[in-house]
Formats: C-alpha cells, sequence, structure tokens
C-alpha cells in the first residue's frame, strides 16, 4: 500500500503534464484545449530513486455542477478526499482566479494538507509568482514548471516530508496473472457504462455525449479469485470524421491500449447493428492479434424480433471473426455479466497457451495426412515440421518446401484444423512459412574435361543418327 497524492485546480492549469513529469510516462493527455482530462488517472512516481507514491491526474473543475463538467468536478472532489495530500495547481502567468478562489474554499471544507503550486512560472519571477497567491494564506507554495521541468525536485522533497510511510492505495502492478481487459468500440456504445457496472462504482463518467472519454484509464480489480485489469479507452471513428487534434492522440491511446491488452471486448449497439465504424475498431484488433469478445450490448431494449433479426445480422457481418464469441449484454442493468467473463476467460486461455514442439508437428502431420496440399503447375508443397512461434496470437511455424505456392484455401484449412483439434477459442491464429535453404542454388555445376568430351560425342552421335 501506497500514499496517495491527488492533484486539483480548475482547467488548463497543467496537472496533466506535471503528472506525466512526475510518472516520467506519457499516461495523461496533455493539449492546450481545457478540461482535456476528465476521468482519474493513476500512476507512480518513482523520481530520483525516493520513496514511491501513487498520483492521481484530475479533470479540471470547472465550477458547473451538471453535465460533463458536473462529472468531472465529481471526481476530482472524489480523488482529493481519498488523497493523503492535495497538490493544489494554480496558473502562475495568469494569477488568481475566482474559480480558483472557489476550488480553495471547498478544499478547506474538505480539511484534506494542501500543498500550493503555482506553475507554468518558467520566464518570469517565480517569488512574484508565489506572492500573487499570498492572500490564499497557504504557507506551503511553491514554483514550478512541469513543461519544463523545473523545481520538481524540491516539490518532491516537500511532498514525501509530508506523506505518510504507508497508505491505503492499491497500486498498479504487473502481475503476470493479472488478465488485461481493452473495452473498446466506437463512440457512445457504453464502455465506460459496463466498466462502471462491473467495478460497482462511479469510477468512469458515462454520458449520453459521445466522446465523453478522452483518455484510456486502466483500473485493476478482483473477481470471484482471478485478477483483472479493466482498460476503459475512447471510442473510435474513422478518419474522415476525425478533425479535433485531442480526438486524435485518444485514438491513439487506445490502439497503444489495444496493442497492451490480452482480451479487446469490441462493443457493438444491438439497436444498430454492426457499422462501419465497428469494423474499423475490428480492424485495429486484428491487426493487433489480440484475442476478441464481441459484446452486443442494449439487448434488454429488443422485441424477440428484433433480437432475432440482430442475431441474422451479427452472423453475416461478423463472418469473417466467427471465432469470435458473440454475448448479449446490458450494461446499464448488469445482464450478461458472467456470460461476459466466461467468453473473455476461453479466449485469454486460447491466445495465452504455451505449446509444444512435439504436439504442434503431429498436428501438422495429421493435417498433411488428412488432405495434403493441392499440386501447383505440377509441383506439391512439402510440410516437414512445424513448432510453436509464440502467444497471443497463438503462431506455428511451418518448415517445409515450396511452401510459397500454398494457395490461400489450403492455409485457411490449416487455420481451421489447428483450431478446431486444440480448441481455440476468441482468439486468431497466425501462420509463418519457411523454406529450408538449397545448399546448391549458389553453385555452378562445372563440367569435366571428361564430361565434356563425352557430352560432345553424344551430340555428335545424336547427329549421324537423323
Amino acid at each position: 500500500m501506497l500514499p496517495l497524492v491527488a492533484l486539483v485546480g480548475r482547467p488548463n492549469v497543467g496537472k496533466s503534464t506535471l503528472f506525466n513529469a512526475l510518472t516520467r510516462t506519457r499516461d495523461a493527455l496533455v493539449h492546450d484545449e481545457p478540461g482535456v482530462t476528465r476521468d482519474r488517472n493513476y500512476g507512480i512516481c518513482r523520481l530520483n530513486e525516493a520513496r514511491p507514491f501513487v498520483i492521481v491526474d484530475t479533470g479540471g473543475i470547472a465550477g458547473e455542477d451538471e453535465g460533463l463538467a458536473g462529472a468531472t468536478a465529481r471526481q476530482s472532489r472524489a480523488a482529493a478526499e481519498e488523497a493523503d495530500l492535495v497538490l493544489f495547481v494554480v496558473d502562475g502567468r495568469e494569477g488568481p482566479s475566482a474559480l480558483d478562489d472557489e476550488i480553495l474554499r471547498w478544499l478547506r471544507k474538505a480539511a484534506r494538507p494542501t500543498v500550493l503550486v503555482v506553475n507554468k512560472t518558467d520566464g518570469i519571477d517565480s517569488r512574484a509568482a508565489i506572492a500573487e497567491f499570498s492572500r490564499y494564506g497557504i504557507a506551503d507554495a511553491l514554483a514550478v514548471s512541469s513543461a519544463h521541468r523545473q523545481g520538481l525536485d524540491r516539490l518532491l522533497d516537500d511532498v514525501l516530508s509530508r506523506l505518510p510511510e504507508e497508505g491505503d492505495t492499491e497500486v498498479l502492478d504487473n502481475d503476470p496473472e493479472r488478465v488485461r481487459i481493452a473495452f473498446v468500440g466506437r463512440p457512445n456504445v457504453g464502455k465506460s457504462t459496463l466498466v462502471n457496472r462491473i467495478l460497482g462504482e462511479e469510477r468512469m463518467i458515462a454520458s449520453d455525449v459521445p466522446g465523453t472519454t478522452r483518455d484510456s484509464i486502466a483500473v485493476d480489480m478482483e473477481r470471484d479469485g482471478r485478477k483483472y485489469r479493466l482498460i476503459d479507452t475512447a471510442g473510435i471513428r474513422r478518419k474522415s470524421k476525425v478533425e479535433e487534434a485531442v480526438e486524435k492522440f485518444s485514438i491513439v491511446k487506445t490502439l497503444q491500449a489495444i496493442e497492451q491488452c490480452q482480451v479487446a471486448v469490441i462493443m457493438l449497439d444491438a439497436s444498430e447493428g454492426v457499422t462501419d465504424q465497428d469494423a474499423s475498431v475490428l480492424g485495429a484488433v486484428l491487426d493487433a492479434g489480440r484475442a476478441l469478445v464481441v459484446a452486443v450490448n442494449k439487448w434488454d431494449g429488443l422485441s424477440q424480433y428484433q433480437r432475432e433479426q440482430t442475431d441474422g445480422l451479427l452472423s453475416r457481418k461478423l463472418s469473417f471473426v466467427n471465432w469470435a464469441e458473440a454475448v448479449h449484454i446490458s450494461a446499464k442493468h448488469g445482464s450478461g455479466l458472467r456470460e461476459l467473463f466466461g467468453a473473455v476467460h476461453r479466449a485469454h486461455r486460447s491466445a495465452t497457451y504455451k505449446f509444444s514442439t512435439s504436439e504442434v508437428t503431429q498436428a501438422m502431420e495429421v493435417a498433411y495426412e488428412t488432405n495434403p496440399p493441392p499440386s501447383i503447375r505440377g509441383h506439391v508443397s512439402k510440410l516437414r515440421f512445424a513448432h510453436p512461434g509464440g502467444e497471443n496470437p497463438p503462431t506455428f511455424v511451418v518448415h517445409g518446401t515450396r511452401l510459397r505456392n500454398l494457395p490461400e484455401s489450403y492455409r485457411r484449412y490449416l487455420e481451421n484444423f489447428f483450431r478446431k483439434r486444440f480448441k481455440l477459442i476468441g482468439t486468431p491464429v497466425r501462420f509463418v512459412f519457411k523454406e529450408g535453404d538449397n545448399p546448391y542454388k549458389d553453385k555452378k555445376n562445372v563440367l569435366t574435361e571428361g564430361q565434356i568430351k563425352k557430352r560432345q560425342r553424344m551430340i555428335r552421335h545424336v547427329k549421324r543418327n537423323k
């Protein structure tokens, strides 16, 4: 357990930049546009080999209680209330504002230990910038420039001197037994609502406004004795629809989350079926080679006839990923969660199964004997042996001759055969074909003097008999 430090302040004062500087990561999305950060984002500060602590980046408090701004403010206040120390971040260039005054009043009511961090003091008189906030009555004030990493050592020393030896915050660990699940899909299909339902709390901001989630937020949890890391991601739209720079950065974060996860749960809207945007998300998952589970959300709002029509539409449009299980759920009411986790377990087990060389070679031999490759221009490909080449996705390396001539239909046959033999569910399967080098391909066949004379005699004999 580590102590927790919360970054609190109004929008666009540099909290996310300070978070990235203290954690030495790029986990927090940074942009000049105010209000980019909305959900709580946790990280670990280990600067200068000092005692580590957990730091949480929060969205800017804009002084509103309704809509997205109100939900963001509630997330920030929740982070401050659970923190052992609050860093009240203000803008040293703009000076105090009415919104800063309002946030300070709330912090005093919350009675949390607070340090005033005057940010963006590069190029200006830091003492004058601190003096502007002297009316706040906070004796602990430090001037920093998170963008230029100025004043961070002094800030770190001050923070460590105020933190307890231990806190109540569990950190994100890298336990290999923890199943990493990324919830992906287009905007407004219920990803954040589903994560909140699984966690049993309002951990993510869920709204009817498309594009509410901007950053990829990871949360560790334990369910039925198993450990998970849930990653809520921003919605992916087609490139032609993406105009804002912030949304481009959000999509990059989502693609990174897909690369880092073990199982991707793509969420579809049951009332809309499979759209072109859903196909784009599926393409990103397939390119990454991750295990896949299809979660059809908002199933409870359909009639029996609509459900039958939706199932038929899904089976046709998702035929190219017919190996992925489809689960009907309701993120709002929590129905279908047990089936969803069952599908995730099966996909994870298939994607991370460790094969032996003997069983892979034996499977290839059976597939070859059952259905040999067809003859292409008088030549037949020969499959000699195979071995595992990796996991997530399962990769099989096949060695032989004339493998370049293998038709696509036979490659699909091998994939389907291996799926059926090893009961691989919910994961793509990849094959790598390697041909053995011909040791005589670069050697020129030089005839001896006797061979040359024999050849000439044979040519003369053939000419005489014509």
